[in-house]
């Protein structure tokens, strides 16, 4: 028999640790070759770039003026067919569809995954599938339609999670209290709350505030 041809991958993420972890469950999977690393979204840019790895594995929180979505934006956008898995520690709902809308063909949770459903994600997305466990697949249907926030409400969400009054928010962002007034209902409405404290904590388990 020959050789069995490898999916050559590029493992994306900012702590040395994880990177290892990643190397090790690769080096024994006779399937894979790990060809590469990088620490910041920046250099995983010019790693996929130098290396054109199959399959890139990607965190979303890295080192950086850039964060991971962002990386996976400009990488398919200079390399349309370009598959990258997202395997991070954010599991709320605008995170993954962030990721997805950016280009991601699939999407893991560090604390969840075991080494097979990695090696099987790692697969099913170079063989030109979507991999979404499960359980997220779940979630996102029990959210139901997507929270579609402005930029501005963005802002104000920001601030408001910084414990703010609608007075200091308007200060900060240079528009009137009556206006700031008007984005923090909406915001509340949107994400289904019945108090700003309230919108905060939900915003916060969807993924509206680390990224």
């Amino acid at each position: 028999m020959g050789d069995v041809k490898k999916i050559r991958i590029l493992s994306v993420d900012d702590h040395a640790i994880v990177r290892r972890g990643i190397a090790a469950i690769i080096a024994t999977e006779p399937s894979l070759q790990l060809i590469g690393e990088a620490s910041s979204a920046e250099d995983a840019i010019l790693r996929y770039r130098e290396l054109q790895p199959e399959v890139v594995l990607m965190d979303l929180r890295l080192g950086g003026r850039i964060d991971g979505v962002e990386a996976i934006e400009r990488i398919c956008k200079e390399w349309p067919r370009a598959l990258i898995l997202v395997l991070t520690t954010y599991a709320g709902d605008e995170n993954i569809h962030r990721a997805l809308d950016a280009g991601a063909r699939g999407y893991l949770i560090k604390d969840s995954v075991d080494d097979q459903e990695l090696v099987n994600a790692i697969s099913a997305v170079r063989s030109g599938r979507l991999f979404i466990p499960a359980k997220l697949a779940i979630q996102l249907v029990e959210q139901g339609k997507r929270v579609e926030l402005t930029p501005r409400e963005r802002e104000v969400l920001l601030e408001m999670a910084q414990g703010l009054r609608n007075k200091e928010i308007a200060a900060r962002l240079n528009i009137s209290e009556a206006t700031t007034r008007t984005h923090v209902d909406n915001i509340v409405g949107k994400l289904g709350a019945s108090s700003r404290t309230e919108a905060v904590v939900s915003a916060a388990q969807r993924g509206f505030l680390n990224l």
